[in-house]
């Protein structure tokens, strides 16, 4: 037995051959079995033994006379990792399986290259990008379909001189990259810090152990590997975040994709809003509401063509909204003032600027606000579009289709 690999195949021999049989036992119930077969109390056990033997008979990469070094590679369709991070892989070419098999033979060392094209099947060095990431693999978990889930963990940028495939597997040629000095950055971090709690709230995102790193670290190429890997981003935008190897200026990059303000805003979507604050000004309600926004939104041009791609009614839709605003905000009805946005309407807004930022819209428009609003879903405006037939999932598929 080589690795806790062919134990795992083991396991999963043992219960499709006790199937057949009609025996049914859980997956950990056949590790358990294979264990004491093997003469081992448990499964824990073993996988422990396994790891210490593979780690003892590790080989170390082929260092080159040319300061390079040869690893085992995977190509990246639509992923970006980073240093430090944490992340799971999911294989299933059959270069990369053999990849995988021969970094887990060594010291469990492989680079991630990323794709220029996703479309691309078999690709080579010109068709990824010139810098990778050196990640360890931790874990292997074999799949139904065939196909396996890999968490690895990145450890350093590292530059390509060469990528193609050695008896049918995938490795890179490559040299490590100096990422220049650090530098003191305390305002730029604080900036940032605060930038990106306004992100993890408009995304729903529950981050505690964060802002402790954020107090702990001054290291700001950490810092912005650490953003950029919770962002949600174009590829090729997140890989530029990688290939910017002054951490500085990856810091700098960071705080840019972060301000709200830099985002333009289309002519039709800013009316939109106006549109909205001023209803809610004619009804003499005191807050401008998301019920105001989505009444807006009926008359914007791209955002209501989204939602009649739902087979929504648009005049069913208004008068469900009306009846609403003229019933039930009776009671913030105000004699003079004007209405301030609530704090759904302004999380549906920068939601908006961060969702047409992560598609590479170069602009934010009134389909964005409207995926946006799916996310409060505890609001009367959700509850009504649900009413009425439009769901984030028929709206994602009418844009994927082009409309608005």
């Amino acid at each position: 037995m080589r690795d806790f690999r062919d134990a795992k195949a083991m396991a999963q021999t043992l219960r499709e051959s006790l199937t057949t049989k009609t025996v049914t036992i859980s997956h950990s119930e056949s590790l358990e079995l294979v264990s004491r077969m093997l003469g081992v109390a448990d499964w824990n056990t073993l996988s422990a033994i396994l790891h210490t033997e593979r780690r003892e008979t590790a080989a170390p990469a082929v260092k080159l006379k040319s300061s390079t070094a040869i690893y085992p590679a995977i190509p990246l369709r639509d992923f970006v990792p980073f240093p430090s991070a944490t992340f799971p892989l999911f294989v299933g070419r059959e270069n990369t399986v053999l990849a995988l098999n021969h970094a887990f033979e060594g010291a469990r060392e492989l680079v991630c290259v990323i794709q220029r094209e996703s479309a691309v099947d078999d690709p080579r060095l010109s068709d990824v990008y010139e810098i990778g990431l050196l990640s360890q693999l931790l874990e292997l978990e074999p799949l139904e379909n065939g196909t396996f889930k890999v968490l690895a963990r990145g450890l350093r940028r590292v530059a390509l001189r060469s990528f193609a495939t050695e008896a049918r597997a995938y490795q890179a040629e490559v040299v490590d990259v100096s990422e220049g000095a650090v530098r003191d950055a305390r305002d730029l971090i604080r900036r940032i810090y605060q930038r990106f709690q306004d992100y993890t709230a408009a995304h729903g995102i529950l981050m505690p152990d964060l802002w402790l790193f954020f107090d702990q670290t001054r290291d700001a190429g950490q810092i912005a590997d650490t953003v950029a890997t919770r962002m949600k981003l174009p590829i090729k935008d997140k890989y530029e975040l990688l290939a910017t190897l002054d951490p500085m200026k990856r810091l700098e990059r960071i705080d840019a994709l972060l301000d709200l303000s830099q985002r333009p805003v289309s002519a039709d979507y800013a009316a939109t809003k106006r549109r909205a604050l001023d209803d809610a000004d004619r009804r003499r309600h005191q807050y401008a509401t998301l019920e105001h926004l989505l009444l807006a939104l009926t008359e914007d041009a791209k955002a209501s063509a989204v939602m009649r791609a739902c087979d929504a009614d648009l005049d069913k839709l208004r008068q469900s909204l009306v009846q609403y605003l003229d019933n039930e905000l009776k009671h913030t009805v105000i004699e003079t003032g004007r209405a301030e946005p609530t704090a759904a309407f302004r999380r549906v807004d920068q939601r908006a600027a961060f969702l047409a930022q992560e598609v590479g819209y170069p602009e934010v428009t009134g389909v964005n606000a409207l995926v946006a609003l799916f996310a409060e879903t505890r609001s009367p405006a959700a509850r009504l579009l649900a009413e009425h037939g439009v769901s984030r999932g028929r709206a994602d598929k009418a844009i994927g289709r082009g409309v608005g």
